[in-house]
């Protein structure tokens, strides 16, 4: 069997930089804010790496204390799919030992996304009809 999960088209914009990546929607990834934690390749791309003016953290992971840096409502997001979401302002959170873009609850809610299966990766806005279901995209 293999394994699906619930993954979004995003562009990621930071000043006049923007880039559509491949985001992984994480439920268990709860903040306070609407955070997009992204590894240091996504981070370099946008010229964020090496974190200027950045507050350095621990988070606490399913694997284990995550050392992070988080830059507070630098960058806008938005779902890209055959409809686009509102923009998101969002703080970035870069940490070097992710592979993909994270999702957290707070911004998964901020860009209105509705999951109606995570292990089959289907999902939709909740401004949408209930029977207007999207596949996950491939990682």
């Amino acid at each position: 069997m293999s394994l699906v999960a619930v993954r979004l088209k995003l562009r990621v914009k930071v000043g006049g930089l923007a880039r559509e990546v491949v985001a992984l929607l994480n439920s268990g990834y709860e903040a306070p804010s609407p955070q997009l934690l992204i590894p240091t390749w996504l981070a370099r791309d946008l010229n964020l790496w090496p974190p200027q003016d950045a507050r350095e953290d621990v988070y606490e992971a399913a694997g284990g204390p995550l050392k992070v840096w988080i830059l507070p409502k630098s960058a806008r997001v938005q779902v890209v799919a055959d409809v686009e979401s509102r923009e998101v302002d969002v703080d970035v959170v870069i940490s070097m030992a992710v592979d993909e873009p994270l999702i957290s609850d707070a911004l998964a809610g901020a860009l209105e996304v509705a999951v109606e299966d995570f292990a089959r990766g289907l999902w939709r806005f909740r401004w949408e009809p209930k029977d207007k279901v999207r596949e996950t995209e491939r990682a």
